[in-house]
């Protein structure tokens, strides 16, 4: 009976309502790759890997980001929410937008931040949560950052035995999400996904990756 109750309660703490529904048919693969200019000598850089709280908690511990907002991107719907994007059929991912300095930390070291903090193999989802919604994704906005994240993605591969997951997607629109879901797990540290999900990941992460850390992140 415990091990029942035990698999009850893992495959209900998700970040959201998970949902399997294919993605829609636009194919964002074949635009053209959107460049979003430096600002105030910060540039931005868009991923998805799996539920949102847990990677802009990650990305927010890494030296030289000054700033990271949950949100969607990769799909065709305009103004998507939270609800929207969990039926799995706006084509969105729940992916961030790190603001950082790329005079302290380069977009390469940002890359390896993505397949360092993740199951790189898993498919359309991380961890309980899964669903198209919850898909991994790298956006790239030029050339020059497509190469760095094939090459770097090739290196991850020679690591693994099975297929690296991770869709590699020209940028298109980032989506910003509802207020309550930025800073979700600074904000609400005693909520069960984030106890059981959230911070577990982001502490492997943190040993994994000392070097890279915020002093007030270790």
């Amino acid at each position: 009976m415990k091990m029942i109750l035990l698999f009850l309660s893992l495959f209900t703490l998700s970040c959201g309502n998970s949902n399997t529904n294919n993605v829609s048919t636009f194919d964002v693969k074949k635009a053209k790759p959107v460049e979003v200019p430096v600002q105030d000598d910060k540039a931005r850089a868009y991923f998805a890997s799996g539920c949102f709280w847990c990677v802009e908690a990650i990305y927010e511990s890494v030296e030289g980001v000054d700033e990271v907002i949950s949100g969607y991107s990769g799909g065709q719907t305009k103004n998507p929410t939270y609800e929207d994007s969990n039926t799995g059929r706006t084509g969105h991912a729940e992916s961030v937008e790190v603001i950082y300095d790329p005079k302290k930390v380069d977009f390469a070291t940002l890359v390896r931040v993505y397949f360092g903090s993740q199951n790189p193999t898993q498919v359309n989802g991380q961890g309980p949560d899964n669903g198209s919604q919850y898909r991994s994704i790298i956006f790239y906005q030029n050339e020059e950052q497509k190469k760095i994240i094939e090459d770097i993605k090739a290196e991850v591969a020679k690591n693994n035995d099975k297929p690296i997951a991770a869709e590699v997607v020209p940028f298109q629109k980032f989506w910003k999400a509802e207020d309550y879901h930025q800073n979700y797990e600074k904000q609400h540290p005693d909520n069960p996904y984030i106890q059981n999900v959230s911070i577990p990941r982001i502490e492997k992460f943190k040993k994994k990756f000392p070097e890279l850390l915020k002093r007030n992140s270790e």
